[in-house]
C-alpha cells in the first residue's frame, strides 16, 4: 500500500476571506475554491495544487479560542515547507507580520508566525 497524503486541513476562522488573502501574498497560494458552507458557514479553499487549507467560518462563532499546546483539542501550529525561507520572511515582515521565534535545527531553518491567532510554522530543508 502507498502512503497516504495529507490533502486539506479543514479549520474554523473568524474572517477566511481575508486569511486566505493573507496566505495568497505570502506563499503564492490560490483560492482554489470558496462558497457556502456546513451549517450555513462559509468557507475558502485556499493552497497549492496538491493540497490546501480550508477555511470554515460557522453563520456564528461561539466561546473562546482553545489555547494552543494547552488542550487535546487545540491545534497547535501549520508548517508550510517553502524553498526560499529568506524571501517568504521578507513578505512577513513587510506584511507588518511579528516573528515570533527563528531558529536552525538540523534538519532545517524555520521562523514562525501568527495571523488571525493562528501560528504558522515556515521551514525550509
Amino acid at each position: 500500500m502507498k502512503a497516504g497524503i495529507l490533502e486539506h486541513l479543514n479549520i474554523t476562522v473568524a474572517k477566511p476571506r481575508e486569511l486566505a488573502q493573507a496566505l495568497t501574498q505570502l506563499f503564492d497560494w490560490k483560492v482554489r475554491w470558496e462558497g457556502e458552507s456546513l451549517d450555513n458557514g462559509y468557507t475558502v479553499h485556499v493552497g497549492g495544487e496538491h493540497s490546501y487549507l480550508a477555511l470554515y467560518t460557522p453563520a456564528k462563532l461561539t466561546g473562546e479560542p482553545i489555547p494552543p499546546y494547552q488542550s487535546d483539542r487545540a491545534m497547535n501550529h501549520i508548517g508550510v515547507l517553502v524553498e526560499d525561507l529568506d524571501e517568504v520572511r521578507t513578505r512577513v515582515v513587510n506584511a507588518g507580520l511579528i516573528i515570533t521565534d527563528e531558529n536552525e535545527n538540523p534538519p532545517g531553518r524555520r521562523f514562525y508566525f501568527h495571523v488571525q491567532g493562528i501560528e504558522f510554522d515556515v521551514v525550509q530543508y
